[in-house]
């Protein structure tokens, strides 16, 4: 009976891992990108009870083990990078460097949360150049009013469909353009942070919308807008920063190719996986809100902030401008089946890379 159970379970994971591998745009199979830390722990959970009861004298049993390892090896291999076991991809800034220095907090509100005031004083403790709040609707708008005396550069779309974005700063945003890039429902915003004379930053703030039976059958609209911005960046040799809660896990395929395609680099690469959703699901948190940028960077701070009474955790990093040292930090580089996939799912939507405001 107990080696009947060990074998069925052992065929469910089989299968997830090959739904995992032969992954497709449709939510359900796409969705499994999500828990490979969750499987990852289950199928060792699983390996060790197979080596406790499992009789090996029957030589079938003995296929069991590596099987369950091969699957587990495979999790591993995608969250390997978001672990400390690996070499950080952008480098910790220099503390004896004056090179200008970049604060950015990153949150999804959660429309209905009405716990602004916990929002306000994280912005209060920590100072950001940049406040980015996503899901922002009218009442959202009203609330964060009180941050415009600190904050007097603002975009601003508050929508009652979840998607409402507000951008405030400190520091002068120039060239600010609100689009929709991909649906005429889902704004991104773009605009050249003014940090001082000589520095100019390219930023740009997504929402898109994800895979899921509600929502988007298919992740094609959140994918198109995440690899034109990518292919828009990669023309530039300008400091670029992508921030914003891309509904995508860091190791989805996705995002990987978006970092192939943008050249932007990962902050967490090496420091951790910052998981951000949900809130109040210890268990079952991913990394869906992101900070890319360009080589001209290095990580002086990175931290996930405390709860606000969202199902989002906020993001906080600071950045510290290093161009001369931008040659030392290398991004992945797309090959031409990377270039082949991007331009495959770029032809489903007509959007392009030329709608991409340019600040």
């Amino acid at each position: 009976m107990t080696e009947g159970i060990l074998v069925g379970v052992t065929v469910v994971f089989v299968a997830i891992t090959l739904i995992q591998y032969w992954s497709q745009p449709s939510w359900w199979v796409r969705g499994w990108d999500f828990p490979k830390l969750q499987v990852g722990a289950l199928l060792l959970v699983l390996l060790l009870v197979q080596l406790l009861l499992l009789d090996f004298s029957n030589r079938w049993n003995l296929l069991l083990p590596p099987v369950t390892l091969g699957c587990l090896a495979y999790q591993w291999w995608w969250i390997r990078p978001y672990t400390p076991l690996v070499r950080c991809e952008v480098d910790w800034a220099d503390p004896n460097d004056d090179g200008p220095r970049i604060r950015i907090l990153s949150s999804n509100v959660l429309t209905p949360n009405r716990h602004a005031d916990r929002l306000i004083a994280l912005v209060r403790r920590y100072q950001p150049d940049v406040l980015v709040a996503l899901e922002t609707d009218h009442w959202w708008d009203e609330q964060l009013q009180v941050l415009s005396d600190d904050y007097p550069y603002c975009i601003r779309c508050p929508l009652d469909n979840l998607y409402g974005m507000h951008v405030f700063s400190r520091l002068p945003l120039e060239h600010q353009r609100l689009s929709f890039l991909v649906q005429d429902n889902i704004p991104s915003m773009h605009a050249r942070l003014r940090v001082n004379d000589e520095l100019g930053v390219r930023m740009h703030f997504l929402h898109p919308t994800p895979p899921s039976p509600t929502e988007n059958d298919e992740s094609t609209e959140r994918d198109v807008e995440l690899l034109i911005v990518g292919r828009s960046v990669k023309q530039t040799d300008e400091p670029v920063i992508v921030s914003g809660d891309l509904n995508d896990v860091a190791w989805s395929p996705t995002t990987r190719l978006f970092r192939k395609i943008s050249g932007l680099l990962d902050p967490r690469i090496g420091r951790g996986m910052f998981n951000t959703f949900h809130a109040q699901y210890r268990f079952l948190r991913w990394p869906l809100d992101h900070f890319f940028h360009s080589a001209h960077f290095r990580v002086a701070r990175i931290e996930r902030l405390a709860d606000i009474g969202s199902d989002h955790f906020p993001m906080f990093i600071e950045l510290q401008y290093d161009r001369r040292h931008a040659s030392e930090q290398h991004s992945l580089e797309a090959d031409a089946a990377d270039r082949a996939r991007m331009q495959q799912k770029v032809a489903q939507e007509p959007a392009s890379k030329d709608d991409v405001p340019r600040p």
